[in-house]
């Protein structure tokens, strides 16, 4: 069983689903702490000028998990969001068969940012047909830290294999986890070239982009990434 991890971000990339697709099981880390410079709570789209930044107004004090954090939803930054969203977006080619479902999913009032990012980033995984185990850290009881608690979660989950990001080869050792029945894999995933609006491709944009273009079409990233 092929197990990876990662906070819930704020409509992420291709490849935070990319890995998503290489899984059986997918743990949020939804008790990490809250970030200001990680994508929790914000990311980029497309404008006829170049990359815009969403980013989410929230309440939160320092050490706290991203499930503890607040959205400011009563600063209207999910209107705010949409309308650049719609503005930047409705000549897409999918735009109205993704935007009112992303609408509706945004609109929704949730808990916490975590809890806001699983529902959206579930409701993206249904359209395209990706189908792991899902499973959040906060309701696992581990308590160990970095790279011995990734493995926990992964022994947690009956998982024989971790697929892991290449950033965190510099502090992760295969041993650590063969010793413990875990095989350490990293992802490969390049950013590849698609049709989008607005002049020149701009890799790496949140995965709204590909969406308004393509639809829930994961063929085309498959064979894409199998190509490059």
């Amino acid at each position: 069983m092929i197990v990876s991890i990662h906070q819930p971000d704020y409509i992420p990339y291709i490849g935070y689903f990319y890995k998503i697709a290489q899984s059986d099981i997918y743990v949020f880390l939804d008790d990490a702490q809250f970030s200001n410079d990680n994508m929790h709570h914000w990311n980029k789209i497309k404008t006829p000028q170049g990359e815009c930044r969403l980013k989410i107004p929230v309440e939160y004090r320092f050490g706290d998990s991203i499930n503890q954090v607040r959205t400011k939803n009563e600063l209207k930054w999910r209107e705010k969001h949409l309308k650049t969203i719609e503005m930047n977006y409705s000549r897409a080619k999918c735009f109205k068969d993704v935007f009112p479902q992303f609408k509706e999913m945004v609109m929704e009032e949730y808990d916490s940012l975590a809890s806001m990012n699983i529902a959206i980033n579930r409701f993206i995984c249904d359209g395209f047909s990706l189908k792991p185990q899902f499973f959040r850290t906060s309701e696992m009881d581990i308590y160990t830290a970095k790279e011995e608690r990734v493995i926990d979660i992964c022994l947690a989950v009956d998982g024989t294999t971790y697929l892991s990001g290449n950033g965190a080869r510099a502090y992760q050792v295969d041993e650590h986890f063969s010793n413990r029945g875990v095989i350490l894999q990293y992802i490969s995933y390049h950013p590849f070239e698609y049709k989008q609006l607005w002049k020149e491709f701009i890799p790496n944009l949140s995965i709204l982009d590909y969406l308004f273009n393509y639809g829930f079409d994961w063929n085309h990233i498959d064979e894409a990434l199998r190509g490059s």
